[in-house]
């Protein structure tokens, strides 16, 4: 068993030094992540500079990059042969909702998982990043299901861990993705150059929290557990934008 490990926090981030903690001796482990905090930099891959791939002290791998690039270099260019499943986090912070559009964290994931490889997303739900042993363990448990009982196509799960000791998870639920409402405005500023100058504003409050969602699985003490897919296709207005174009 091969893992490759990726995240957006950076190399140095302690989701991912918990991550490759929970997951030693399951199998050879490599870690190749950004050199530098690159959350909500979503699927964009860097194509307008290279990228150097670095060891750290610590024995992971970092690149001048996002975590796409991190993934996509590992699997096309730097490992001698495929990976058996890639998981990426932990992540600082929940990925629910809309936030999965956005998130570097489900970007290493899905770019594992574009590349044909059962891919994991693993995040912790809170910014106060108490828990990371048990996002860790859940992390372990689904890396040993994987062994056990391999998923026989590409799979990409979000999953999203409260913020708790392990002992009070209420169980995992497969869930839906919930629904957000719009962000906050941008904050304006002004620099010490007299600039003015944006911050983008926070994330919205739930908008669809209700049964079979990952915020309502989260939000009783459940790890919810979201397969993704990355078709785009607007089925269900295939018909009407036909007509819309005769």
């Amino acid at each position: 068993m091969h893992i490759l490990l990726s995240n957006d926090d950076g190399y140095f981030a302690p989701g991912l030094a918990a991550l490759a903690e929970a997951l030693a001796g399951l199998g050879e482990i490599t870690v190749v992540a950004p050199e530098q905090n690159r959350s909500a930099a979503s699927n964009s891959l860097t194509l307008d500079r290279p990228l150097f791939l670095r060891r750290a002290s610590s024995g992971f791998y970092f690149v001048n990059g996002t975590p796409a690039d991190c993934v996509h270099l590992a699997v096309a260019g730097m490992l001698d042969k495929l990976p058996d499943i890639v998981v990426s986090g932990i992540n600082h912070g929940a990925n629910m909702g809309d936030d999965t559009i956005y998130s570097g964290t489900v970007a290493a994931a899905t770019e594992g998982y574009l590349l044909g490889l059962p891919s994991i997303a693993i995040s912790l739900t809170s910014f106060a990043g108490r828990h990371y042993a048990t996002a860790g363990q859940v992390a372990r448990e689904l890396v040993e299901r994987f062994i056990r009982d391999p998923i026989r196509q590409p799979v990409l799960l979000n999953v999203n861990v409260p913020d708790i000791p392990y002992a009070e998870l209420q169980g995992l639920e497969v869930t839906r993705l919930g629904r957000r409402h719009k962000a906050e405005p941008v904050v304006r500023m002004t620099s010490p150059r007299n600039e003015t100058v944006f911050w983008i504003g926070a994330a919205g409050a739930a908008a669809d929290a209700g049964s079979g969602t990952d915020f309502n699985a989260v939000e009783r003490g459940c790890v919810s557990v979201t397969p993704l897919q990355i078709d785009l296709t607007h089925t269900a207005q295939l018909g009407a934008v036909r007509d819309w174009m005769k």
